[in-house]
């Protein structure tokens, strides 16, 4: 029982010198997101997608098929204002954390975490939803990874 007190104490007091070694080594605040632009109401988010080796052709066929007239639908509607994808030039390119993205820009901050009318545009534009639900299934089970990054357009001043 001795051993378990002295255990904990020693617990406490390791715990309590390194609270304070953090808080007066002058570690500061994270940092604030930065704010959207005030002269430009349009969103831009990049969708960035890690395909699995050997499978990156499938995955853009998947997404050119499935995904992309669905965005080009919300084009027309005036819900997103652009759509353009990317791959990287060259093999490991940079980080090399991902092999395809997806820059959309979106109206407005409302439009873009607004609900969105994606699943009345799909039933319209593939009436067999077993085909269409299957593709899509398969093109996320060859991902590695999937990550959003919603973009603050920032207006520098000119110097």
């Amino acid at each position: 029982m001795l051993k378990k007190l002295l255990a904990a104490a020693a617990v406490l007091v390791f715990a309590s010198a390194a609270l304070a070694a953090y808080a007066g080594a002058g570690i500061r605040a994270p940092q604030a997101p930065a704010a959207q632009s005030a002269t430009r109401a349009e969103r831009t988010v990049w969708y960035f997608y890690r395909v699995k080796w050997g499978f990156q052709d499938e995955f853009v066929s998947l997404f050119a098929k499935n995904h992309l007239p669905v965005l080009r639908e919300e084009i027309k509607s005036g819900r997103l204002t652009d759509v353009r994808t990317y791959a990287p030039t060259y093999h490991g390119d940079g980080r090399a954390d991902w092999t395809f993205a997806v820059a959309i820009t979106y109206k407005d901050t409302a439009t873009m975490t607004g609900p969105s009318n994606e699943d009345a545009i799909v039933t319209r534009l593939y009436p067999d939803q077993a085909a269409f639900k299957k593709e899509e299934q398969r093109r996320f089970e060859i991902l590695d990874a999937h990550w959003d990054v919603p973009l603050n357009e920032l207006t520098l001043p000119n110097r």
